[in-house]
């Protein structure tokens, strides 16, 4: 199995998500658009405003599902997404890519009345090659909210001033798979957890330790985005 650390930015660091109703959008999608079959973006639609979706509803019409990726951790940031995936069949992550920006795209440019490229160009993707990387890469995704709380901006250098309110920003922020490892359900449905529950056997109490003791010289050579 490889393990592929996905990231994209709305073009010109554009924010994409403007609301609550987009993130639920993108994160039903994450489920719906996972599966074998044609993609259906129609099937699920959001209120006038985009924000009176029922956001517990992310079943879409389809009870069950042939998955084409492994989504193991996202995180939805104001302009950009982090997916960490694994392929369950040879170019299944093409597919599967195509599906998500195509199907958001298009449904931010019709509620938003716009046109033209909503990503910045093709998805990054960094495979997860190094035992250490691997060990890393799903606090990373995790931690990319504390980007916005001032006590802790600059965590990613090891400087947390607040250890307590930046653990407490973190179960607040509902846009990651964070809290289900964290074992508060939030959207459980989306990600598979297998791979690492096994590592990582009470992950609250480990994404805690690991960022109190961020070894920044040690990370700094790994590519993260």
């Amino acid at each position: 199995m490889e393990l592929f650390h996905l990231l994209n930015r709305g073009v010109d660091k554009r924010q994409i998500f403007m609301n609550d109703g987009d993130r639920v959008r993108f994160v039903h999608n994450l489920y719906e658009m996972n599966d074998t079959r044609p993609a259906n973006n129609t099937s699920w639609n959001l209120s006038k405003n985009g924000n009176g979706a029922n956001i517990n509803d992310l079943r879409g019409r389809y009870s069950e599902r042939e998955r084409i990726v492994d989504i193991h951790g996202w995180c939805l940031m104001k302009n950009h997404y982090h997916l960490l995936v694994s392929e369950r069949a040879e170019g299944a992550l093409t597919k599967f890519l195509m599906k998500m920006n195509v199907g958001y795209a298009k449904y931010f440019n019709e509620k938003y009345k716009r046109s033209g490229t909503l990503f910045q160009g093709r998805t990054k993707k960094v495979l997860i090659a190094r035992e250490a990387h691997f060990l890393h890469i799903l606090h990373y995704i995790h931690f990319n909210p504390l980007d916005y709380l001032e006590s802790a901006h600059n965590w990613r250098t090891g400087e947390v001033r607040n250890m307590k309110k930046a653990l407490a920003h973190l179960e607040q922020y509902r846009w990651s798979s964070y809290l289900d490892y964290s074992g508060t359900r939030n959207f459980p449905s989306i990600i598979t957890r297998e791979l690492f529950d096994d590592v990582f056997k009470n992950y609250k109490k480990v994404a805690s330790s690991f960022l109190g003791d961020l070894e920044v010289e040690s990370i700094a050579q790994l590519p993260l985005e």
